[in-house]
């Protein structure tokens, strides 16, 4: 149990898992009484927020970059902006259509290269690059803020998992490490058509009915990224480490932190597995089932034999985007 505990006590005090944790704050400012049917996707706890249009729904959604990030990697920063925001409107089930961005910078070359990274991403995600902010001065500090705007017909939203759903992990393992850095390139050399046709995939599998919930893996890496998305409904879960697809040779603890070009969590149904991973084995993306959601609140790992607690959402709020106790509580 030793082994086992000592690896997830790491996890749980990375520099990733505490900044998740700062959202707490804006979390308490913006709590507000409990939201009933469909606005609860206008509020905070999923990708994106949702807004029925039609008969679908309006997706909205943001993504800053660490401005150290910008400083450093421009060209990788303007294209992971633009790639992290398709990824959770993919994640809601829909289908992005265009990017604004707000930049501040003081170096001209360093900027272009910014612009140019959003530029080749929109070009391979298929996504209209439509303006925004520029504020470029000596003195100024390098930030990047992107805002994407999209469509879904049917919502995979966290507010839909539930106890008893399986929870499966798909994740591009055609990549590399961006060296020492949790970030998994698994883009470069490949065409637009192909990094398009497995975003579709999502929203495909939503409108078939096949999956409930989804997350795309961000920068909390697997766990953190799990815990966000059982958190709004206070679900808890299981999951067997050693059923995680996972590139090989590639060290467990780094690869619990992974960021990936193209990785999410998705919440199922027991009978909707065979379709779901024909689905994504069609387009070679692998795909596993890794856990199953309970009612506890509590997130347990299994590795090698061992299990262990890695966090109890009741006792310590993740992101604070938490929903009210179940009734049964009161």
């Amino acid at each position: 149990m030793a082994e086992l505990a000592t690896l997830l006590a790491r996890l749980r005090e990375t520099p990733a898992m505490r900044a998740k944790q700062a959202i707490q704050h804006p979390a308490r400012r913006l709590a507000g009484p409990p939201a009933k049917g469909e606005d609860r996707y206008t509020r905070p706890g999923d990708d994106t927020a949702a807004f029925r249009c039609g008969d679908g729904y309006q997706l909205l959604a943001m993504e800053g970059m660490l401005p150290a990030f910008v400083e450093h990697a421009p060209w990788f920063a303007g294209w992971s902006a633009v790639m992290a925001n398709v990824s959770d409107i993919a994640a809601m089930g829909g289908r992005a259509q265009a990017v604004v961005n707000a930049y501040w910078h003081h170096d001209a070359v360093a900027a272009d290269q910014l612009l140019a990274g959003m530029e080749a991403a929109c070009a391979a995600y298929g996504v209209r690059l439509a303006g925004g902010h520029t504020h470029q001065a000596p003195g100024n500090p390098a930030c990047l803020a992107v805002a994407i705007t999209g469509w879904a017909r049917t919502l995979l939203s966290t507010f839909h998992a539930a106890p008893g759903q399986w929870l499966a992990m798909a994740v591009d393992l055609e990549g590399r490490w961006h060296g020492d850095a949790p970030y998994w390139k698994a883009f470069e050399g490949v065409p637009g058509e192909r990094l398009r046709a497995r975003l579709e995939l999502l929203p495909a599998l939503a409108e078939a009915g096949r999956l409930r919930a989804a997350k795309d893996i961000s920068n909390a890496g697997i766990l953190g990224t799990l815990l966000m998305l059982l958190e709004p409904t206070g679900c808890g879960a299981q999951i067997d480490l050693d059923a995680l697809p996972c590139p090989a040779g590639a060290p467990l603890e780094r690869w619990l932190q992974v960021f990936p070009s193209y990785g999410f969590l998705m919440t199922l149904d027991a009978a909707d597995w065979p379709y779901v991973e024909a689905t994504f084995a069609a387009e070679g993306v692998p795909c596993a089932v890794i856990g199953r959601l309970d009612a506890s609140a509590r997130l347990w790992v299994e590795h090698a034999g061992q299990r262990a607690e890695f966090w109890n959402l009741r006792e310590r709020p993740f992101t604070g985007f938490a929903c009210p106790p179940r009734p049964e509580e009161h």
